[in-house]
């Protein structure tokens, strides 16, 4: 069966009608959990039975606690969250420490917690059954951004999927992809326009100049690449100037397009 990737979230910020990074796979999987997963119903919530996080900024994990808060008691097993050691920590020590939220690791019980933490390790990938038993795997690769984080590798039988998180320029990163035989999509970041260059390394993102930097370092194009997390009040700008970029072909112009909230991504 086809396994398909919903986007509920792609801004890199809020405002109206904007929803931060939030993709869900399969119906049971998320890939960050911004602001975009509050707009799925009390049914859908409770299907979902894993998330794996980027990393551990507020725009993309914003939605783990009310989501357990939710739906924890309504479910039969422990919501689980994976993560690369210092995200995990991050999420313990920062959010569920019983200041800033109750720690669902211990509620009701230890025994039978509403959340489980799982630490994830570069480069192994974790097999996962869609809610129709749709197969998936997903593997953390190394990326370059202002803390430790993650992109990720999306297998199934028919295709790949590359998503990368929040990431500046990063030599692993494109050595990770430069390994796959063929991507049928990449979402990566281009968070600022070319006049914030400073601010963009500074922050550990992309803007278009430095898109095209990672992207004319692959050695096989993927089919389609999608662009994410655009600051909001920038978007159309940041778009325009990879449009009008003089360092990517036109081949490679023709593969992008900016992703949407609602979209869906066939695998």
């Amino acid at each position: 069966m086809t396994s398909s990737l919903l986007i509920l979230g792609c801004s890199g910020g809020i405002g109206k009608d904007l929803r931060t990074t939030s993709l869900l796979l399969n119906d049971n999987t998320l890939v960050d959990a911004g602001t975009g997963v509050m707009d799925l119903s009390l049914e859908q919530l409770k299907n979902i039975n894993q998330v794996f996080v980027t990393h551990s900024h507020l725009d993309h994990i914003c939605s783990i606690p009310l989501m357990v808060d939710a739906v924890g008691s309504s479910r039969n097993q422990p919501l689980k969250v994976y993560g690369i050691l210092e995200t995990i920590e991050a999420l313990k020590n920062h959010i569920f420490n019983d200041l800033i939220w109750p720690d669902f690791t211990k509620i009701p019980t230890i025994q039978n917690p509403f959340l489980e933490f799982h630490t994830i390790k570069l480069d192994k990938g974790i097999q996962i059954t869609g809610k129709d038993s749709e197969s998936a795997c997903i593997t953390p690769i190394a990326v370059d951004h202002s803390i430790p984080a993650v992109a990720y590798i999306v297998k199934t039988i028919d295709s790949c999927l590359i998503f990368s998180g929040d990431t500046g320029l990063s030599k692993q990163f494109i050595a990770s992809l430069n390994k796959i035989s063929a991507i049928k999509h990449l979402i990566i970041e281009t968070s600022f326009v070319d006049s914030e260059i400073e601010l963009t390394k500074l922050s550990g993102h992309l803007c278009p100049t430095l898109l095209a930097d990672q992207l004319n370092q692959l050695s096989k194009m993927p089919e389609h690449v999608w662009i994410t997390h655009l600051k909001p009040g920038e978007d159309i700008s940041i778009l325009k100037e990879i449009n009008s970029s003089t360092h990517l072909s036109q081949d490679l112009k023709s593969r992008i397009q900016p992703l949407t909230r609602g979209q869906i991504l066939d695998l």
